[in-house]
């Protein structure tokens, strides 16, 4: 089987795990939310998919890899255990929202989660885009350079910034206020990667630390 079969089967999987985290709690496949919802987020994923193949083979093997039992550090393990197991919630909480009817997010609510997730993953392939060296794991590969362009000129870490864009959108897609609070337990893993992706930057990627006190701000422009 070639990588490139391995990736549309890898994206087809996660269709449908994300489908059994939706359908099965809430208990119907009648949740027309959640059957938005993954069109937009499968769909939304396949042009990035295609670019990749197409013009940066290697950084979509790198973002093949990620995940908590590719980090090097016993912290950033747990630390992505638990944003992984926070992004299963995301979606779990919402669908026994659904069912259980804790919340009901209007249709203009609904709309605006969709235009989210998918503003949050287009700012996502900005990043791929601008940088090759975006793996899922903290690392520097050899070669690696500091980027200064595109998004990176904004803020340190667009990927985060751009994560944190769609993972608000998706409680609201899926037509949930409790999802939000599922978000605000994931928040504070998230920062404590970002925190300790910079140290590990500045220590061993050459030029980093001088970035950092060119671009000032973390995640939001003029605020942090």
């Amino acid at each position: 089987m070639n990588f490139n079969t391995k990736v549309w089967l890898s994206l087809a999987a996660l269709g449908v795990i994300m489908g059994a985290f939706l359908f099965v709690p809430a208990g119907t496949v009648y949740y027309w939310q959640a059957w938005v919802f993954l069109t937009i987020y499968i769909g939304a994923s396949i042009p990035p998919t295609l670019y990749l193949m197409r013009h940066d083979p290697a950084l979509l093997e790198r973002r093949m890899k990620g995940g908590p039992t590719a980090e090097k550090q016993p912290v950033q393990r747990l630390i992505m255990w638990c944003v992984s197991i926070g992004f299963i919630a995301l979606l779990v909480v919402p669908a026994l929202d659904f069912r259980f009817g804790w919340s009901a997010v209007p249709l203009g609510g609904i709309v605006t989660g969709n235009v989210l997730v998918l503003t949050g993953l287009y700012f996502i392939f900005l990043v791929y885009r601008e940088n090759t060296f975006a793996s899922a794991t903290i690392e520097v590969s050899k070669d690696q350079q500091v980027i200064t362009t595109g998004p990176y000129a904004v803020v340190r870490h667009p990927m985060y910034a751009s994560a944190l864009i769609y993972l608000f959108g998706i409680p609201l897609a899926l037509g949930s206020y409790w999802g939000l609070v599922v978000l605000g337990v994931m928040i504070p893993f998230l920062i404590c990667r970002l925190f300790d992706e910079e140290r590990f930057l500045a220590k061993n990627l050459t030029g980093y630390t001088e970035y950092q006190q060119w671009v000032k701000y973390r995640l939001v422009p003029f605020v942090w």
